[in-house]
């Protein structure tokens, strides 16, 4: 599994081999004192980080394309002819815009690839935030995004998040968090989508705290637990 993702929680092992968390706990402390993954809270993460594995957009698209196809089409449906929405930058946004492709709206985006998809459809005003590109996520950041997005007032945001845990949500890269961090300021209505997996793992760098989301939509393989934390912390859970 950490030849394909960079990391592995403790759920999605105990259904893969069918077995406690107690034991895959243990497991995995003999697998780290043999320096074959370092564990972290939820789970565990690979050593290093190959290009293989490495993030980007192509190699995430692909992972869980069902579970983002029906995510995408829930979270498609919580908005309304007419709004401006801001799309974040990831394949399960960009998911989310193709369902959105036919509606009348106005889409605020710093996702390349989003822009492309809706670039030619006359129903779509589309605005871009401009800023740094970054040619492994396709996503502008850096200050000139940030700088625009104070600028604009926005109906919903329909956000992808890198991280979550009962602090909050969180993700690894600083412009990234800029960035998101300015769509939430500006923004009526959060709406964060995210499959299973990025639960329990803690990114570097906090971007908001659990109750920063008005609606949460993820997969039905979301675990109980993570369903009720986000509950508590007064978020609509959605599960597609």
């Amino acid at each position: 599994m950490l030849e394909n993702r960079d990391f592995v929680d403790l759920e999605t092992l105990c259904r893969a081999f069918d077995t406690s968390e107690s034991s895959i706990r243990r497991d995995l402390d003999l697998l780290e004192q043999a320096k074959l993954l370092r564990r972290v809270y939820g789970g565990a993460v690979a050593l290093q980080t190959t290009p293989a594995r490495a993030f980007d957009y192509a190699i995430e698209s692909a992972r869980l394309s069902d579970e983002k196809n029906r995510i995408a089409r829930a979270a498609a449906g919580l908005i309304e002819d007419g709004q401006t929405v801001i799309l974040d930058g990831g394949s399960t946004v960009a998911s989310v815009a193709r369902e959105l492709s036919t509606r009348p709206l106005h889409i605020v985006t710093n996702s390349l690839p989003i822009a492309e998809s809706l670039e030619s459809l006359r129903n779509i005003e589309l605005t871009l935030t401009g800023g740094y590109l970054d040619p492994r996520l396709r996503v502008m950041l850096g200050p000139f995004c940030e700088q625009m997005l104070g600028a604009i007032r926005a109906d919903a945001l329909i956000m992808g998040i890198g991280s979550i845990t009962p602090s909050g949500f969180s993700n690894n890269n600083t412009l990234v968090v800029g960035s998101e961090q300015k769509m939430i300021e500006v923004a009526a209505k959060i709406i964060i989508v995210a499959d299973h997996t990025k639960f329990g793992r803690g990114g570097m760098i906090p971007v908001a705290p659990l109750n920063a989301a008005d609606i949460f939509v993820s997969d039905t393989g979301l675990a109980p637990e993570h369903v009720a934390m986000l509950r508590d912390s007064g978020v609509e859970v959605v599960l597609a």
